[in-house]
């Protein structure tokens, strides 16, 4: 009789660990598998952030106003390619703490160049402002990287 108790309490440990232990790994699985759900969605809304679109559609305001050409056509298509970045800028707010950070220091330079279009007579030059737009892009783009641990080691 002891030894069957013995053989049903060794056979209840071990069914016990055996079910801790898929328990465990399901846990970890199913956290690997939400990360890289997330770091897709975010790598997604780094993809679709639209700023060179901005300016792009900038230049051709540029380059009219200096022809002394109509404007209207370029800052319709400004405005429209600044309505998409700031829905998809929404996206951003995903991102660790320094991506987003970032990412609102490229919304402030390209709100220069979108005032710079809006009025040639304000502040700045179109390459100067489009100098800042690509500088504080860059920086995004390193803390992108870094988010999503491309290129190496996520930052401490």
């Amino acid at each position: 009789m002891v030894t069957q108790v013995i053989t049903l309490v060794g056979v209840l440990i071990g069914a016990l660990a055996s079910f801790l232990a898929t328990a465990m790994a399901e846990r970890a699985k199913f956290r690997r598998e939400m990360a890289t759900r997330w770091d897709e969605r975010k790598l997604d809304a780094y993809i679709e952030y639209t700023i060179k679109e901005i300016l792009r559609a900038a230049r051709t305001v540029f380059a009219a106003w200096e022809a002394g050409e109509d404007r209207a056509e370029g800052l319709a298509a400004l405005e429209a390619t600044e309505a998409k970045r700031s829905v998809l800028f929404e996206g951003l707010l995903l991102a660790d703490d320094d991506a987003a950070e970032l990412a609102r220091r490229v919304n402030e330079r390209t709100w220069a160049v979108l005032r710079l279009a809006r009025d040639p007579d304000g502040e700045g030059t179109p390459d100067e402002v489009g100098l800042a737009v690509i500088d504080a892009l860059n920086d995004f783009h390193k803390a992108a990287k870094a988010d999503l641990l491309i290129g190496g080691r996520r930052r401490a």
